[in-house]
């Protein structure tokens, strides 16, 4: 099951950036702490606002049967403003804290008589609410002096109170002088040592006879997280699978790639080639790194080859030459007295021959590295059509012409002028070694490229040899002191160049193809 899940997975994960998985994840990993200081805040606001609507429902109802209860009220009239819900207005991030409730302003005056006897008919109520409720029941008349317990005293200042009288209700949250701190982190707490304060007015026959007023502690954030710690529990294992599953994503997405990568590049190291596929939930720019390795090391394992047989064909090239000059000293050293003048000269004259073919083949392999080795200017600007004039008048001897067929207002060449006239003095040499008596130049533009066919009237290449005249020391002018170098060095001075060098099926001549990229 969980690899059916895992593959469904793999055939459906998007392509994803390696910044877009870094940025997810670290702006999730750092919002955490956020949200979890927000859900508290949260939570600890919506605490003080369920004290808000259980301090208005109880007010609502001890305000109802004091209104029935008050001499002279109308005990069968209905509200005539109908239904009226009372949202709690209570907001810990904006609403004011008040200083603690203050004590009750002596008066020379006596509380009203028909609240004083509502407040004896309420007191049982009051007392068995208070029991369960915890909250503090007070009942004012009509000027905003208590109605029970010893006269002369009066809350008429407070501002709840006062909005109230003015037929109002009114939530405030004032300090709880009370208060001592339990737990060692209840500072993180902004209601701890609060209390919910509401005033409600007691209206009988249309007027505001008197005020409920009402105060409760909030329930404190630590008991309410212990009450739902069942719903806690659930989002920390959430919020740590959630974790859990970005760090999978990272592992997938980058760590095990790279370690793949990594072993890969050691195995390559070792001369093995087992390079793995890249993953398909691997970061784009990881699995374009796969893509760039695997090329390097097919580019590594194609040069390794190409110098393994160079240094076999080397080997070979130089070993012709220096047995016979070494054949020619043993001879002359041993039977050099015994030789005729004539003797001594054709076998000094093979010698020198040998040396002389050493000398040309170390001069061409030089030139073969300096071309390999080279790096095209991308600055640099070359003219086709001079550089061909130029050409054509140095080659213009009895019997063989460098024809020019090139459209006028050629673009430059993007390729150094040098590196152009080498590639197309050896293409030109080429023929005329070959035995032509003429060679073509014609070039047309394809997009950023120009396309250069170099052709002859000469005899043309051998099918057999078609497949091989671009290895290093291959020709078949061997005895006529070929090095078989020419064409390998123009294809390292074209593809220095960022072009490209082919030989084209003609039925007459030999004819190659160049493409040179065009100057920007």
């Amino acid at each position: 099951m969980v690899r059916a899940v895992k593959e469904w997975l793999k055939a459906r994960w998007p392509r994803l950036r390696l910044r877009t998985i870094l940025f997810a994840t670290l702006f999730v990993v750092a919002a955490l702490p956020g949200v979890a200081a927000m859900f508290l805040r949260v939570y600890e606001n919506t605490l003080v606002r369920q004290t808000e609507a259980e301090l208005v429902a109880q007010g609502a109802a001890l305000a109802a049967v004091a209104a029935v209860q008050w001499p002279g009220g109308d005990r069968t009239r209905p509200d005539p403003q109908g239904f009226r819900p009372e949202p709690p207005t209570i907001d810990l991030s904006n609403s004011a804290i008040l200083g603690e409730r203050p004590q009750p302003q002596p008066t020379s005056l006596a509380p009203d008589s028909d609240a004083a006897a509502v407040a004896v008919t309420l007191a049982p109520i009051t007392a068995r609410t208070r029991q369960v409720t915890l909250s503090s029941i007070i009942l004012l008349d009509r000027r905003g002096l208590i109605a029970a317990g010893p006269p002369g005293r009066s809350l008429a200042a407070l501002p709840e109170v006062r909005a109230a009288l003015a037929g109002q209700p009114q939530t405030v949250l004032r300090r709880n002088g009370d208060y001592r701190p339990t737990y060692n982190f209840e500072w993180l707490s902004r209601a701890a040592a609060v209390r919910v304060h509401h005033a409600r007015p007691v209206i009988a026959n249309g007027k505001v006879v008197g005020v409920v007023l009402l105060s409760r502690s909030a329930r404190n954030l630590f008991k309410g997280l212990y009450a739902d710690r069942g719903k806690i529990v659930l989002g920390i294992v959430g919020i740590f699978g959630l974790l859990i599953i970005l760090s999978g994503v990272l592992s997938r997405g980058i760590v095990r790639p790279v370690e793949a990568l990594a072993r890969a590049s050691r195995a390559l190291a070792s001369g093995r080639q087992d390079f793995p596929e890249p993953p398909r939930t691997a970061a784009v720019e990881i699995q374009e790194l796969y893509a760039e390795f695997a090329r390097m090391a097919e580019a590594i394992d194609r040069r390794s080859r190409y110098l393994r047989d160079f240094a076999h064909a080397v080997s070979h090239e130089f070993k012709t030459p220096l047995s016979g000059i070494r054949g020619t000293l043993e001879i002359l050293g041993d039977h050099g007295d015994s030789m005729s003048p004539d003797e001594r000269r054709r076998f000094l004259a093979n010698a020198d021959a040998d040396a002389a073919r050493l000398t040309m083949l170390s001069t061409r392999l030089l030139e073969l590295a300096r071309a390999d080795l080279s790096a095209n200017d991308p600055t640099a600007q070359s003219d086709l059509a001079s550089i061909m004039k130029r050409l054509a008048d140095a080659y213009w001897i009895d019997q063989f012409e460098v024809c020019s067929a090139l459209p006028d207002n050629l673009p430059p060449l993007a390729i150094r002028a040098t590196s152009l006239e080498a590639i197309a003095s050896a293409l030109i040499d080429n023929s005329r070694q070959a035995g032509a008596t003429r060679v073509t130049f014609a070039a047309r533009q394809e997009g950023a490229m120009l396309l250069i066919t170099v052709a002859d009237d000469g005899p043309g290449i051998a099918e057999a040899d078609r497949t091989r005249m671009f290895e290093p020391f291959f020709t078949t002018r061997r005895a006529e002191g070929g090095s078989g170098l020419g064409l390998p060095i123009v294809k390292s001075l074209v593809e220095a160049g960022g072009g490209k060098l082919s030989l084209v099926n003609s039925e007459h001549g030999a004819e190659f193809a160049l493409e040179l990229p065009i100057s920007a």
